[in-house]
């Protein structure tokens, strides 16, 4: 149908010029007809527009008896050659869009085989996990998770990368790969998030950067280690968004982090997540309520129903698929009562309650 339009576009203007200048034919003019074609539709649209237009000058100029003149020669030539340009304009344009429509399934790819859902149990912690792309046609996000049972205790890692596209996938293959290495023989983890920031630097562009929390399960409490992330929600008795005592900037810029430790009852839950769900807006422009509806969605018995409920519960708010990727982790302590109540000495206790 635009082709269509664009051939009666071209006669039409050959009809106005033809009235306005009678005796000459409408021969330059025609050329708006393949260039709009090169810039909105393929390259078959754009040749048989360019055709048309070739036509109906020379059409045009058999009928009003056009002599071949100097000037009429240019006008069919910058037609001619007009409209060959536009074809070449259009191949080089369709050839773009394939070589990026492949960049984008790479990236697709790649980034689907680092976010394979968890839903296992390590040890006395159950993990769940899952990654909601913001549409089908939308470029590929940052997000990026990844979890070790290592002799220090099952940690996991959840993070956002600046960015997006094929670029941001192989900065999230880097983190990922990174993690896993430095899990197993990092004990401390705040030293462990300095070296994957070390780690991670050759592949950071100048003004890239990962934001990150590092969770640390041990018997009765959590220990985290964030770098300019939004901080994690505890669900259960005493929900708390466990927002941490010293900021740290993120990966890639320099971090310096702290660790914090929260109590973790048996039978909390621990949600990790990427600012795609609390930067979720509605029609109005408010950002979704994640405390609230939290308690609310994670509060179901099974844990894929919790997540599942909670993603269900940010789409309604923002009325539709979401702009940004989101990756939800959900971390639910087994610990049994007699086993948490593990006495910790006062100076280490975990913050909160």
């Amino acid at each position: 149908m635009p082709c269509v339009a664009l051939l009666c576009l071209c006669a039409a203007l050959a009809a106005c010029v033809e009235a306005w200048r009678p005796g000459r034919p409408a021969v330059a003019v025609l050329l708006i007809g393949p260039l709009l074609a090169c810039a909105r539709l393929g390259v078959r649209a754009t040749l048989t527009t360019a055709a048309w237009a070739l036509a109906l000058a020379v059409t045009v100029g058999v009928v009003r008896h056009v002599g071949a003149g100097p000037q009429v020669a240019v006008e069919y030539l910058v037609l001619l050659v007009g409209g060959l340009a536009a074809v070449h304009i259009a191949r080089r344009a369709a050839a773009r869009s394939a070589r990026l429509r492949l960049l984008d399934e790479v990236a697709q790819v790649t980034q689907a085989a680092l976010l394979r859902p968890v839903d296992a149990r390590f040890g006395d912690i159950d993990v769940h996990t899952r990654h909601h792309c913001a549409v089908a046609s939308a470029t590929v996000g940052g997000d990026v998770y990844a979890v070790a049972n290592t002799p220090y205790g099952l940690r996991v890692f959840i993070g956002d990368v600046r960015g997006h596209g094929l670029d941001a996938v192989c900065v999230n293959a880097a983190v990922a790969e990174g993690f896993r290495d430095l899990a197993y023989v990092t004990a401390d983890l705040t030293e462990l998030a300095v070296r994957l920031d070390a780690r991670i630097a050759p592949v950071l562009g100048p003004e890239d950067f990962v934001t990150a929390v590092f969770a640390e399960f041990a018997p009765g409490e959590v220990r985290l280690v964030n770098c300019g992330h939004p901080p994690p929600l505890r669900l259960g008795a005493h929900p708390k968004v466990l927002t941490p005592v010293t900021c740290s900037l993120p990966l890639g810029l320099g971090c310096d982090p702290t660790q914090s430790r929260y109590w973790l009852q048996s039978g909390d839950r621990l949600l990790l997540y990427t600012d795609g769900l609390v930067e979720a807006r509605n029609a109005s422009g408010a950002e979704f309520p994640l405390f609230d509806r939290a308690c609310e969605a994670l509060s179901r018995t099974l844990p894929w129903e919790a997540l599942d409920g909670l993603y269900a519960e940010v789409t309604a708010h923002t009325g539709g698929p979401l702009r940004d990727d989101v990756a939800l982790v959900l971390c639910e302590s087994g610990v049994p009562a007699a086993r948490s109540a593990n006495p910790v000495p006062a100076a280490q206790s975990p913050q909160g309650l």
